[in-house]
C-alpha cells in the first residue's frame, strides 16, 4: 500500500521509457497524466492502461504550456533515438529547451519536485572513460546529432538556473543506452535494429568495425534508478548517471543476439556515422552512495526478455508480455 497516493505527471509516457514508468507508478498506488504528442510515443503502448481508473492520457505537445494540478513531474518528452531526433532536428531542440521551460514553469507555480531525464550524449565522443557526472564531455556543437546533444545539455542548465535562482527542487538523471520490450521496431537503435534484423534473417548491420563499446541497461532496472531519485532528499539534485556499467563492443553485441534467436544473418559492415561515439559506459558511483542502486539483470537475460516482444511485433501480435503482467492487476 503506499504512503501518499499521488498525481504524477509523466511527459512523454507513451515513448519506451514512459509507458513502463507509467505502469511502475501505477503499481505504486499512485494517479498518473500521460502527456504524450504520439511523435515517437503510440497509444498502443499504453492501450492496457486506459482502463484503469488513476490514469489519464492527454495529448498534448510540450513545447507549449500545459495548466495543471500534480504533485510531481518526470519529463521524459524527447525523441530519444538518431533516426527520430535527427528527422525534424529544429523541433528536437524545441522539444528538449522550450519543454524544458514549460515544465519547470509548471513546477516552480506548483512548487513540486521535477525530474529531467537528460542523457549520455551530453558527453558525446568521451575522452574520459567511464564517463563520471563531473566530466563536461566533449561534443560537438553543430552536427547531426547535435540537435538532441545540446538540447538535452541547455536543458541540463535550466533544470540547475531554475533550482539555484528559484529554489526549484529538481533531479537530473542522465540515461545511457536502455532497451526491453514497447522499444519501436524502427527506432534505429542498436539493439532493436539487431534484434529485428535477426528474427527477419537480414544482414546483421554495424557501423565501423564493431570496436565501439556501449553500456546496455534493462529497462525495469532503469525505471527503478529514475523512482529512487525522485524520491531522495531535496538535496540530492544530480545529475546522477543512470546504466549498466557492464561494457560491450557492437560486434559483441551483435554475436549474442544471433545467438540467442538461433538467426543465420551475416554480419556485415557499413561506415560510421559522423559523431558517433567511439565509447559509452557509466561511472555510477553516484547512484550507488546517493540512490542505493545498480542494475540487477545481465545483458544475456535482458535480451532473452525482449527477443519475445519483438517476436509478437513482427507476427502482428500483441504489444504485452508476461513479465510486464499488463492484463491484470492495474485494471481496478
Amino acid at each position: 500500500m503506499v504512503l501518499r497516493q499521488k498525481r504524477i505527471l509523466v511527459t512523454g509516457g507513451a515513448g519506451f521509457l514512459g509507458t513502463h514508468l507509467c505502469q511502475k507508478l501505477l503499481e505504486d498506488g499512485h494517479e498518473i497524466l500521460c502527456v504524450d504528442n504520439f511523435f515517437t510515443g503510440s497509444r498502443r503502448n499504453i492501450e492496457h492502461l486506459l482502463d484503469n481508473k488513476r490514469f489519464e492520457l492527454l495529448r498534448h505537445d510540450v513545447t507549449f504550456p500545459l495548466f495543471i494540478e500534480v504533485d510531481e513531474i518526470y519529463n521524459l518528452a524527447c525523441p530519444a533515438s538518431p533516426v527520430h531526433y535527427q528527422f525534424d532536428p529544429v523541433q528536437t531542440t524545441k522539444t528538449s529547451v522550450l519543454g524544458a521551460i514549460n515544465m519547470l514553469g509548471l513546477a516552480k507555480r506548483l512548487k513540486i519536485p521535477i525530474l529531467q531525464t537528460s542523457t549520455s550524449e551530453v558527453y558525446g565522443d568521451p575522452t574520459v572513460h567511464p564517463q563520471p557526472e563531473s566530466y563536461w564531455g566533449h561534443v560537438n556543437p553543430n552536427g547531426i546529432r547535435s540537435c538532441y546533444d545540446e538540447g538535452k545539455r541547455c536543458a541540463e542548465t535550466l533544470f540547475f538556473d531554475y533550482h539555484r535562482q528559484h529554489k526549484l527542487k529538481i533531479k537530473v538523471a542522465r540515461i545511457f543506452n536502455t532497451y526491453g520490450p514497447f522499444m519501436r521496431l524502427d527506432d534505429g537503435r542498436v539493439v532493436s535494429n539487431f534484434i529485428r534484423q535477426a528474427l527477419l534473417g537480414e544482414d546483421i548491420t554495424i557501423f565501423g568495425d564493431g570496436s565501439q563499446t556501449r553500456s546496455f541497461c534493462y529497462v525495469t532496472d532503469l525505471i527503478d534508478g529514475l523512482v529512487r531519485l525522485m524520491n531522495t532528499p531535496a538535496e540530492v539534485t544530480g545529475p546522477i548517471n543512470i546504466g549498466n556499467p557492464g561494457e560491450f563492443s557492437i560486434l559483441e553485441l551483435a554475436e549474442t543476439v544471433l545467438a540467442l534467436t538461433g538467426s543465420r544473418s551475416s554480419i556485415i559492415r557499413l561506415p560510421l556515422p559522423a559523431d558517433d561515439p567511439k565509447q559509452r559506459c557509466p561511472d555510477i558511483a553516484s547512484a550507488q552512495k546517493f540512490l542505493g542502486w545498480q542494475p540487477n539483470i545481465a545483458l544475456e537475460e535482458g535480451l532473452k526478455r525482449t527477443i519475445p516482444f519483438f517476436e509478437n511485433l513482427l507476427r502482428g501480435g500483441p504489444q504485452s508480455t508476461a513479465e510486464l503482467r499488463i492484463a491484470s492487476p492495474l485494471a481496478v
